[in-house]
């Protein structure tokens, strides 16, 4: 019994060595972000964050994808509001315009398109998040 048990072990071991794993994409505090945040790579999403896939309309993927992505975060609108304000500018976005609030605002541009932000207390330690990405067609940097 003992050795059909190692022989089993021995089995599992040696499946899951061959199994590819992907880099995770990393959040807040470099955790892992769910999948569906792997196509829109030029924007950083904190950790636990979760996309709510009925209000979500986004065309494309990669670095040129339009659209609005809605999700859901465990973190305070501050707290998210600090992380954006803190991670965009690390991945080429320029800040056109922020205003701390109730629902709090932020603007960035990167190359030909333009990203606003709305950050809304969903109770003391939730969050919505409506991220919209356009063309910036004016050309502006």
């Amino acid at each position: 019994m003992l050795r059909i048990n190692i022989l089993a072990l021995t089995f599992v071991l040696m499946l899951s060595a061959c199994s590819s794993t992907k880099a995770p994409i990393a959040g807040m505090d470099g955790a892992p972000i769910p999948p569906a945040f792997a196509h829109f790579p030029d924007v950083p999403f904190p950790k636990e964050a979760f996309l709510n896939l009925e209000e979500t309309k986004a065309l494309g993927s990669g670095n040129n994808w339009i659209g609005t992505l809605v999700y859901t975060t465990p973190y305070s609108a501050s707290e998210v509001f600090d992380f954006y304000m803190s991670e965009l500018p690390k991945m080429g976005w320029v800040e056109v315009a922020t205003v701390r609030a109730r629902i709090s605002h932020l603007t960035y541009i990167k190359e030909n398109r333009a990203l606003q932000m709305l950050v809304e207390s969903k109770s003391a330690d939730d969050s919505i998040v409506t991220l919209t990405a356009i063309p910036n067609q004016a050309g502006i940097k």
